[in-house]
């Protein structure tokens, strides 16, 4: 299963935490810089980011593995 990374609102700012962790791994400022590090470590292990509304509704996601 791929791994995915959910970019969510964390306080004041935004982190991203892996699916199923109670915590998150990084906190960030913005959105954009949340979504950022989630991408990176995405690319790296060949996982989705999944990119939430502050409302927690998803807004986007991306794949970087091997899509069938």
């Amino acid at each position: 299963m791929a791994k995915r990374i959910h970019v969510v609102p964390h306080g004041d700012g935004w982190g991203a935490r892996r699916e199923g962790a109670s915590r998150v791994g990084s906190v960030h400022n913005t959105q954009a810089a949340a979504a950022a590090a989630a991408r990176a470590t995405a690319k790296r292990e060949h996982g989705e980011v999944i990119i939430h509304r502050p409302d927690g509704r998803i807004r986007d996601s991306d794949s970087y593995g091997n899509d069938p």
